[in-house]
């Protein structure tokens, strides 16, 4: 984490004490969050990361800003602050009041926290375990990107533990849902498929930038249910995330996948091109209201 955080108004020393246990969200697990890669000073895909922080929040009853405008020129402050023009930030909502555990003094319906870090240094590629019944996807709340994020961190960890950088998760169909910070793609011939909301997967916006903005000529890609023999019979197989962009697979412990990378590495490249269009026209400092 970098020197400052942002605390609602105030760009603050990270080390500072300012928040208390009798915010019900920070024990609770009882907040949204996202994380933003920064480039060149600009948040990327900052609408996509808006609207789904606030759908959740609506999810999941957390007051939350009216503004997106409000929101993204604090954020600007903590990466000026930071200097964390090439970076990695992460924001939080957290709901303040409700229940019988808030404590004394909370005159603030939600709390806005965010800091950056530096950019993390994945692999070239990934090595993946599996994981069934890892995602419930007939759940009112699958998809919602909230604060209770102790399971994802627990099988992560388990996964490095074990050699491994990530698992996918299977939901209770046995379908492929995702990882636990991230999606995953499937190249079937000239078609790339990433499993549907439906199966209980978040809706990353790395998936969303591919799905809707991203195009390589001779290429489709959609959604479809997919099944671990799917990931065994594709031409390649790759994650995406925020941090990562696009990641090749190079294996899956108890599946035979091909470790291809042709398609990934033209995505990414196409990818990478979409992030240039969108910080070089979002370069203007924003307002301050």
């Amino acid at each position: 984490m970098h020197r400052f955080l942002l605390h609602n108004d105030d760009v603050r020393e990270a080390s500072e004490t300012i928040l208390s246990a009798g915010q019900v969200g920070l024990l609770s697990g009882w907040g949204v969050f996202s994380t933003l890669r920064v480039y060149a000073g600009v948040p990327f895909a900052w609408e996509r990361h808006w609207e789904r922080m606030k759908r959740d929040a609506g999810r999941m009853r957390i007051p939350f800003p009216s503004e997106a405008r409000w929101l993204e020129e604090r954020l600007h402050r903590l990466i000026d602050a930071n200097r964390a023009f090439n970076a990695t930030l992460r924001v939080y909502v957290v709901r303040d009041r409700g229940g019988i555990w808030e404590g004394p003094g909370q005159a603030r319906e939600f709390d806005l926290i965010a800091f950056t870090a530096d950019v993390n240094r994945w692999p070239e590629d990934v090595k993946l375990g599996l994981v069934p019944h890892g995602r419930h996807a007939a759940s009112e709340f699958a998809g919602t990107k909230y604060i209770s994020w102790s399971e994802n961190l627990m099988r992560y960890e388990r996964a490095h533990e074990q050699g491994l950088d990530e698992v996918v998760l299977l939901n209770e169909r046995g379908e492929v849902s995702e990882c636990t910070s991230a999606n995953i793609f499937a190249v079937q011939s000239n078609r790339v498929w990433t499993p549907p909301q439906s199966a209980g997967c978040l809706a990353g916006v790395t998936r969303g930038v591919l799905l809707e903005e991203v195009r390589i000529p001779g290429f489709e890609i959609g959604e479809k249910t997919l099944l671990p023999q799917d990931l065994e019979s594709a031409d390649e197989v790759f994650i995406t995330s925020t941090t990562r962009e696009l990641l090749p697979v190079a294996s899956i412990e108890g599946l035979h996948v091909k470790s291809g990378h042709a398609i990934c590495d033209r995505l990414q490249q196409a990818f990478s091109s979409r992030v240039e269009k969108y910080t070089a026209a979002r370069r203007t400092p924003i307002p301050a209201i």
